[in-house]
């Protein structure tokens, strides 16, 4: 494991027991994440993108293999709140207001009020939601709802921001809009990040590195390290090096359905 790597999976497997007998959601995972890098993972559904998420995040536990997270264990890295989770729904409770949606995991944790105050503040205005603290979820469009569940995630100050399809369910024109905050949210932050998504568009705009998944067995077909520029205007996608990063994106997709 290098000194920068953030997420290190060595011959990761995950085996679910089921009625229908045992699924092999992942299989033989090897992958560094380093610090700093936003990392999208792809593929289709039931691929173990989501899983291999969930198992960063102690959320299910492998059968076989290792992953670190910060050096740790994935236990280890919960406990110490090591990341902050981004869920497909926004998953705010409709009884709080936004800034106490957000309030809540500081208020768990045991963090004073006046801390919790400023964390709140700072992320508000990372997410670009600072007027809205007052308003409940339902007040607010699909999109503001998932910058808030964003903004919940970074009250943390956590290093890791893991984000499991957040725009999936948003149009394309939101989605665009949150793609570009995000970046901008990324380069802000300097947080590594890891963004599952089914679009090769967004995986190819956002990522500094694209990890390509096959049909289960979860496998990697491809890991992909952009040459894209930093600096990312959305007519980036039009661009030869753009086109060229989506064909190689679809060739592993095409690749992995082999193992079928």
């Amino acid at each position: 494991m290098t000194t920068h790597s953030v997420i290190s999976a060595k011959n990761l497997s995950l085996i679910f027991d089921t009625a229908d007998g045992p699924v092999h959601a992942l299989k033989d995972i090897n992958l560094e994440i380093n610090k700093g890098e936003l990392v999208s993972f792809i593929g289709p559904s039931g691929c173990g993108k989501t899983t291999f998420l969930r198992v960063a995040a102690d959320l299910e536990h492998p059968t076989s293999g290792h992953i670190y997270v910060n050096g740790m264990t994935p236990e280890e890295a919960r406990k110490r709140r090591s990341y902050g989770y981004v869920f497909q729904a926004a998953g705010l409770y409709p009884w709080r207001t936004i800034e106490k949606n957000i309030r809540l995991p500081l208020e768990i944790m045991g963090i004073s009020k006046s801390e919790q105050a400023k964390r709140v503040k700072s992320v508000l205005e990372l997410v670009d939601l600072r007027d809205f603290e007052k308003k409940f979820p339902w007040q607010l469009s699909g999109g503001m709802q998932q910058r808030a569940s964003i903004a919940r995630a970074l009250a943390f100050d956590a290093d890791i921001l893991l984000m499991d399809e957040p725009f999936g369910a948003l149009d394309e024109i939101v989605r665009d809009h949150l793609n570009e905050e995000l970046l901008e949210l990324w380069k802000e932050t300097q947080k590594t990040i890891c963004f599952v998504t089914h679009s090769i568009p967004e995986a190819v705009y956002l990522s500094t590195k694209i990890v390509v998944m096959s049909p289960r067995p979860g496998r990697i077909s491809d890991v992909i390290e952009s040459t894209l520029p930093g600096d990312r205007p959305l007519n980036i996608r039009e661009s030869p090096e753009f086109i060229a990063i989506a064909h190689r994106v679809r060739e592993g997709l095409r690749a992995g359905h082999s193992y079928d």
